[in-house]
């Protein structure tokens, strides 16, 4: 499985995890956004809306009998088998509400519904309910998909230039320091850039998801700011009332540890979806929008794969065609990957061994030294 130990890898998997690491096409690829359009069968851009909702109540009812049985049952088992019980019910749960999370992603790319205003109460809804202010990650996260591999807009894990590289960097480039920087990246890196636009692209002025007056948003967007927000209190307000009522104990345990799972998860599946050896970055000399949603490579998570609603290995598709409901992007995936040839990435690596290579090997870019594009820029790891 994804997170803790593959299945083993088929054969197919294998070869692809050595040829992952050949570097993709840089130049413009002879073949258009139409062009793709064209094989795609048209039904894959319908959406659905008791499809889309079918997906989210299966979420709920998972995330519900989860909850169910740990506050029903556990307290009964003996402690040798309540300590074996709580790590399992985390995993699950963050697994479940990473699912919903997906869900709410969907909302903010318009791919739940026809209905713009139904996506985002859903997002609204189901993202507060997990601490994401909705409409300002709906905003920020808009402009990564129109600036993805764009050294000075893209929004999120842009890479640094060497120059750009802190003096302190060298001396975590060892198995310990890796360790440590994965494991704050993974426990607090998404509230950190939610709160504080960490690994987030620069802005002038203080950068965050919660400040409606954050120079991330512009004054049309400021208004649903401070509704995200007021739901968020509205959520914090009612796990207040949670811990009161039951102890802050049974809130961290019920709630705060499968949060911080799927706070974790997100990090790692966009963190692999964008930082790969095989991958460039292009400054405004040579950046153009259709090489830019290129920079993505699919990875497989085995069966979560599915429980993530198979945003880990169609993410290409999902660059390319951003309104496209999760539902059908397996099928479209499959029908542009001819047409893609080598500009398709994917990379069926065990995740863990996929996240410590690129936590190794991908440190920072420097312009391309093998050729005459001085505004292409790839990784490296030497300092």
């Amino acid at each position: 499985m994804g997170a803790g130990g593959r299945l083993q890898v088929s054969p197919s998997s294998k070869k692809s995890e050595t040829d992952a690491l050949k570097r993709v096409p840089c130049e413009t690829p002879p073949f258009t956004l139409r062009d793709l359009k064209k094989v795609i069968p048209p039904h894959c851009f319908k959406r659905s809306i008791p499809r889309s909702f079918s997906y989210l109540i299966w979420d709920i009812i998972g995330a519900s009998c989860f909850y169910y049985v740990a506050t029903t049952y556990f307290s009964l088992l003996p402690h040798p088998l309540s300590y074996l019980a709580w790590p399992l019910y985390w995993v699950l749960q963050g697994c479940a509400l990473t699912g919903v999370w997906v869900i709410g992603h969907e909302c903010g790319h318009h791919a739940f519904s026809d209905y713009q205003l139904l996506d985002d109460t859903v997002g609204l809804i189901f993202h507060s309910l997990l601490l994401v202010p909705y409409f300002s990650w709906k905003y920020s996260h808009r402009r990564h998909h129109s600036n993805i591999g764009s050294l000075e807009r893209d929004e999120v894990f842009v890479p640094k230039k060497k120059s750009d590289i802190k003096w302190y960097v060298k001396y975590l480039n060892n198995p310990l320091g890796r360790t440590a920087v994965l494991i704050v990246q993974h426990t607090l890196g998404w509230p950190l850039y939610l709160a504080f636009n960490v690994s987030g692209r620069p802005y002038e002025g203080f950068a965050s998801h919660f400040n409606p007056n954050s120079p991330i948003f512009n004054d049309s967007e400021r208004l649903q700011i401070y509704i995200s927000d007021a739901c968020i209190l509205a959520v914090c307000y009612g796990l207040y009332r949670y811990a009161s009522a039951q102890g802050m104990d049974s809130m961290i345990c019920i709630y705060g540890v499968p949060l911080v799972i799927v706070n974790g998860f997100l990090v790692l599946i966009t963190y692999l979806q964008h930082t790969h050896p095989s991958l460039p970055h292009y400054d405004s000399s040579e950046w153009d929008w259709l090489r830019g949603a290129l920079i993505t490579v699919d990875r497989d998570y085995g069966i979560l794969n599915k429980v993530f609603h198979h945003i880990t290995d169609t993410h290409v598709a999902h660059h390319l065609f951003a309104s496209m409901p999760h539902y059908n992007a397996m099928e479209a995936t499959k029908a542009i990957k001819p047409i893609l040839g080598d500009y398709y990435q994917f990379d069926g690596t065990p995740i863990l061994k996929a996240m410590w290579r690129e936590a190794k090997e991908c440190i920072y870019v420097e312009p391309d030294r093998q050729g005459e594009k001085k505004g292409v820029f790839w990784f490296n790891n030497k300092l």
